[in-house]
């Protein structure tokens, strides 16, 4: 029998570990899940049930003095718009279990965003007579600071990862054994903006480099075919004679490995682009995702369309994309600064 993919073991993994979530959550909780599964993927709906453990776990110790599987929807009718304002304050800085939990602004808008889910789905099913949660605004969310790698940090990035002069013995050595997967993932990440989950559910069969191009499935499921440049395809072809090299079982498929000889892991891949990030721009904490801002921001450059950056990203809303070219703002106001005369020539 074949091995489930990559995608269809991430959906069982984000399955059981919701279910764990459940059973501690109020009956009415289970409904909701069944209600929203059609609609949402396996992580959307752990990431509910996180935030209701956190929800009904306050409630628990606050408000109904009960455990949280024992609270009903008639518990819920009795709330007021204050208990969740109460319960968003509350969540900016929290113990429980001997830890300390913190929660941003961004933080903050995920859990209410879940509760509205939850409090809208139970409203329109009859089982609150309101829905107070609808009535809360959202945190505001402060803009961070856009961080991405410029043209000559790129350039520092790609020669740490091909000569490594910082490392110690031991990390020299380790890099001979990995260094031509690792440059074929900088590389695809730096020529496709890729995010990290897309690149390491990629399998083997997933290019063709007749096309320079590749299928990718993005958020939610859907699967896009995108396009690499000859300077990607070189670096792929390198990494797959490597990998060809490799004692792999028979029905192994991913693009990447991992030392173990297994498809190589989220976690993995963070590390090694954490790795050479802090030889090349030691004072910014370059991430996958960074380098995903990085791609967009040049493409933008490139081609003055943020539509276009948007559709290769894979962004359902510009608004989206706009982050990874915000930046360019700068550049533009540079370029007017000496366009205002004082005095006449």
């Amino acid at each position: 029998m074949e091995k489930p993919s990559f995608y269809e073991r991430r959906d069982m993994q984000n399955r059981v570990k919701t279910g764990k979530y459940l059973d501690n959550l109020p009956e009415f909780c289970y409904d909701f899940f069944v209600g929203v599964e059609n609609n949402t993927s396996s992580l959307t709906r752990y990431n509910y049930a996180m935030d209701f453990a956190v929800f009904f776990d306050y409630l628990s110790e606050f408000v109904f003095k009960k455990p949280p599987e024992n609270i009903t929807t008639a518990d819920l009718d009795t709330l007021k718009s204050r208990h969740i304002e109460q319960f968003l304050s509350y969540i900016a800085l929290y113990e429980k279990d001997g830890k300390t939990y913190r929660n941003s602004e961004k933080g903050k808008a995920r859990k209410l965003a879940s509760l509205r889910s939850l409090f809208k789905y139970l409203f329109n099913h009859d089982l609150i007579s309101s829905n107070i949660a609808s009535k809360i605004e959202t945190p505001k969310l402060h803009n961070k600071e856009i961080i991405r790698l410029e043209q000559n940090e790129v350039s520092a990035l790609m020669n740490a990862v091909e000569n490594p002069t910082e490392f110690t013995q031991k990390q020299i050595s380790y890099n001979k054994n990995t260094f031509e997967r690792d440059n074929a993932i900088i590389t695809l990440f730096l020529g496709t903006g890729i995010r990290i989950s897309e690149l390491v559910g990629l399998n083997v069969e997933s290019f063709d480099f007749n096309q320079n191009a590749f299928i990718v499935t993005r958020k939610g499921g859907n699967q896009s075919m995108l396009y690499f440049s000859n300077e990607v395809a070189m670096a792929l072809k390198t990494w797959l004679e490597k990998r060809a090299t490799l004692e792999l079982d028979k029905d192994e498929k991913a693009m990447f490995i991992s030392l173990q000889n297994k498809r190589i892991s989220v976690r993995a891949v963070e590390n090694l682009v954490k790795k050479f990030a802090r030889i090349a721009s030691p004072l910014k904490k370059i991430s996958p995702h960074k380098l995903r801002s990085t791609y967009g921001t040049n493409l933008y450059r490139e081609t003055k369309d943020i539509y276009i950056v948007a559709d290769v990203l894979g962004h359902k809303d510009v608004n989206t994309t706009k982050k990874h070219y915000a930046a360019i703002n700068e550049d533009m106001r540079k370029s007017v600064a000496d366009k205002v005369k004082l005095r006449g020539d």
